[in-house]
This record gives structure tokens, sequence and C-alpha cells, in this order.
């Protein structure tokens, strides 16, 4: 057989098929198999090309159902083969498929085919989705050299306590001495200011204060802590 000559070709085949009949039968009927699946793909392609069309002409919601039931579930595989995990991956079909739905009346089906166009949106939308993106993946040990800006919770009692000291300092000085107290340190005026807004000379206003002032020194520093008047 390897010395058969081009013209020879047509008897080596009829005496296969005499000898072999059933194996080529089964070749010939593969070969036929083939070219109705190509058929009906070429013919599946056309419908959805259809499909498409109608729904950028007329918005025709029954073939965008029919769109939707078919690309769903294969855009959503295409997403998470291109690294989405499986929620951000069906977040982002959601999108695709309404796009699909708005930007119909875009499609041109003489230059490409439906299944290449919605394929298209889906990996712009990923690509878009990526730029946006602001993750910064570092190993989980990483975290460990964080520092915790959160206050530790001893300082936090700390803290609270000597707010307690000084609440009940202020609380122990005659109601004239706070009343001074708090409008120069709380809300910052000036003694001149002060003096004005009581109508008391400026030589009492500052008295109080200086004995306000060295009343708290006094009752914190029974607790440890000092005043800065």
């Amino acid at each position: 057989m390897a010395n058969t000559a081009p013209s020879d070709l047509p008897n080596l085949i009829g005496e296969v098929c005499w000898r072999w009949g059933f194996t080529v039968k089964l070749a010939c009927h593969s070969t036929g198999d083939s070219r109705a699946a190509e058929g009906r793909e070429a013919a599946r392609k056309r419908e959805l090309d259809d499909l498409l069309t109608a729904v950028g002409a007329t918005r025709d919601g029954q073939a965008f159902s029919l769109l939707f039931h078919h690309f769903r579930p294969r855009v959503q595989a295409q997403l998470v083969r291109l690294g989405l995990g499986p929620a951000a991956a069906e977040d982002l079909t959601q999108d695709v498929m309404e796009t699909i739905w708005q930007k119909a009346h875009l499609y041109d089906r003489s230059r490409a085919a439906a299944i290449t166009w919605v394929f298209q949106i889906a990996r712009n939308r990923r690509i878009d989705v990526k730029r946006r993106s602001r993750e910064c993946c570092v190993p989980a040990e990483d975290f460990f050299t964080i520092p915790d800006p959160t206050v530790a919770c001893d300082e936090h009692l700390d803290l609270r306590q000597r707010q307690e000291y000084v609440r009940n300092a202020l609380g122990a000085l005659p109601q004239e001495q706070l009343a001074l107290v708090k409008l120069a340190f709380f809300e910052g005026l000036s003694h001149s200011a002060i003096a004005r807004q009581l109508d008391l000379p400026l030589g009492t206003v500052k008295s109080r204060l200086r004995l306000a002032c060295a009343r708290l020194q006094r009752l914190l520093a029974d607790n440890g802590l000092s005043a800065a008047c």
C-alpha cells in the first residue's frame, strides 16, 4: 500500500470498502455526524444572531430571555476562568447581561457573531473591574507586623479613670470659679472677654481663675495627676 500510485487510490478504497465495509461505514457515519454537528452549531449561531438583532431592533423581551438563559452560565464560567471568585463572577455576569439589554442596538451581525460580541463585553468588564480594584494582596503573616492603632484595654481604663478624677475635681469647685473655668478653658475666652460677658472686674476674673487652678491642682495631685493652668 505504501507504493500505491494516486491513480490506484479509487481501487484501493473500493477494496477496503469491500473487505472492511463495516469499518468504512462507521468512519463515514462519523464524518457525517461531524458535518451534522457543524451544521447544528452554525444554525445555533445564526439563531443567537437573530435573537440579539431582535433585542436591539424591537427590545424583544422573549428574545432577550432566550439569550439570557443561554449566555448567563457561559459568561459566568468565563469570568471565573479569568480570575474572579464565584460570587463576584455572578454579580458581574448580571451587569454584563444588563449591558447586553441596554446596548443590543449597537450590535452589527455583519461584523461579529453574537457570541463574539457578548464575550467581548464580558472580557471588557473584567478588565474594568481589575483596573478599578485597589486590593493589595499580602501574605497573611505580614498582618502580624502591622501595629494595632486601637488603645490597649489598660490604657483605655486609665484614661476613663483620669477623666473621672478631673470631673470630680471640677465638681468640687465653687460655682463662680467653675463658670470661669468653663469659659476660659472649654470655650477659649480671654480674661477680658470673660470680664465683659459676666460684667465683672478684670482683676476679679483673674483672681478667681488663679484660685480655681490652685484648687484643681491640689485635688488632682491627691490622685497622682497634675493640672496645667
